[in-house]
């Protein structure tokens, strides 16, 4: 919540320093750095799952530095790419791509602590994280900076929180003697806030992990992000300056329902990737998902006359729609937590739907959609249609793992 809290700060406060005309750019900015994170949450996730399977943590380290590798030289590939489709200059660009390395070295470091359960650890990192990446772009915005300055400045506090992380994770040799400490059962303060306890792995089975299966798990992370940050782009093809920022500034609503159920994934992800917990605890993720969504869909409601007073009444033509873009959210969250089980479980493919629901959304909009409205309503339409079908085939998979596991 602190993570989430600061970045929804650092968008309000641009919108209204930024204005109309500026802040478009910044948002598509933010998409692209969105979507820089896919092959970090994707390595996280990997680590995670590994470790709960009994990879060896220095392996994983490796992998991480390997992976950190390539995706520095797929961003040197793709600045003026991301700078000629967006029409931003070449140092825009860069700023948004350069911390995708970084992104990765720190997220390698989340995944140890979330395969060993160490909740209370992760928090801390993530919610450092965030402050991190905000606070030294909302003194460059304040300062009268623009989209580029800032984005600079966020890349350089998410390197320093990758170093952070690292320390609190710990070097391999401290990592293994606490495990070997604990026995089973014993628990610790972080098993004791999450409900688990932090056990040696395992014996593995399997075959180690590689970059291809980071790569397996980057393509689910892309789809799912593709899908939460497409209309940001689209939005600036199909609508004019003024249209396109206070579509942007809705997505804040969009963002907070989706990104405030995060820690329920985080949680419930080391009993995903385990066959005998797999099934219950994919029902309880998507359960509780849907949940928070409601709520959140009800506040957004109540709370749209505020949004006005916070940003500007520049934005006020908006904010009878806030709770269309709260929804997408929501339905996003949920769909996240069931492509979250795909990973756990290895069984990538089913993210194939939703590049399928991607790819319907951008032509929807690209040839229908001129409007505001049309455009929240064709995301959140696609959205539900998209995770309705996931989140079955997501139960249904994870009910036939235990008897695939016996046998």
């Amino acid at each position: 919540m602190t993570a989430n809290i600061a970045s929804y700060l650092l968008q309000l406060l641009a919108g209204r320093w930024l204005g109309v005309a500026g802040y478009s750019e910044f948002a598509s900015l933010l998409a692209v750095q969105l979507l820089c994170a896919v092959p970090a949450l994707a390595l996280q996730n990997v680590v995670a799952r590994e470790l709960v399977h009994g990879a060896d943590l220095a392996a994983l380290r490796a992998l991480r530095w390997r992976c950190a590798a390539w995706v520095a030289a797929a961003v040197v590939v793709l600045v003026p790419v991301v700078s000629a489709l967006l029409e931003v200059g070449i140092v825009a660009a860069a700023a948004a791509l350069g911390s995708a390395p970084a992104l990765v070295v720190l997220s390698g470091e989340q995944g140890v602590l979330q395969g060993q359960k160490r909740f209370r650890g992760l928090a801390v990192v993530l919610g450092a994280a965030g402050i991190a990446k905000v606070v030294p772009a909302l003194v460059v915005l304040a300062c009268g900076g623009g989209a580029a300055p800032a984005l600079w400045a966020a890349a350089g506090g998410i390197a320093a929180a990758a170093a952070y992380g690292r320390m609190v994770a710990g070097p391999e040799r401290a990592v293994e003697k606490r495990a070997v400490e604990r026995p089973e059962g014993a628990g610790s303060d972080d098993s004791r806030s999450s409900g688990g306890s932090v056990t040696p792995p395992a014996p593995r089975t399997t075959e180690p992990a590689d970059v291809a299966a980071v790569l397996r798990a980057a393509q689910v992370q892309a789809a799912l992000m593709a899908l939460s940050s497409a209309d940001l782009i689209v939005v600036r093809m199909v609508l004019e300056e003024p249209d396109a920022s206070r579509y942007a500034l809705g997505t804040i609503a969009t963002k907070i329902a989706f990104w405030l159920p995060q820690a329920v994934g985080v949680v419930l992800y080391p009993r995903m990737a385990q066959p005998a917990s797999s099934s219950s605890a994919v029902r309880s993720a998507l359960a509780v998902l849907a949940g928070i969504g409601v709520l959140a869909v009800l506040g957004a409601a109540l709370a749209a006359p505020l949004a006005p007073l916070f940003a500007g009444q520049d934005y006020a033509p908006i904010q009878g729609l806030l709770w269309l873009f709260a929804l997408h959210g929501a339905i996003l969250a949920v769909l996240q937590g069931a492509l979250l089980s795909a990973i756990a479980v290895n069984r990538t493919a089913l993210a194939t739907l939703a590049w399928v629901g991607l790819a319907v959304e951008v032509v929807l909009m690209l040839t229908l959609a001129s409007t505001v409205t049309a455009l929240i309503v064709t995301a959140a339409a696609v959205a539900g249609t998209t995770t309705a079908l996931v989140a079955l085939l997501a139960i249904r998979a994870a009910a036939r793992r235990p008897a695939v596991a016996a046998t």
